[in-house]
């Protein structure tokens, strides 16, 4: 089982931008709202583990 950790760089409508914190990356994933927990903004920190996003 593999754990991620993100940061939301910015949100666009119905989708936000990632940057992936636990390694060295400048890459952004596209990720949809829907996928992601309610009530997140510019900045909040995110784990992905198990197929789920939570807050941080």
């Amino acid at each position: 089982m593999e754990t991620w950790y993100y940061t939301v760089v910015s949100i666009d409508g119905d989708y936000a931008n990632l940057k992936r914190t636990d390694i060295e990356s400048d890459d952004l994933k596209l990720v949809a709202r829907a996928l992601l927990p309610e009530g997140i903004a510019e900045g909040t920190n995110l784990k992905y583990e198990l197929m789920q996003y939570s807050i941080v």
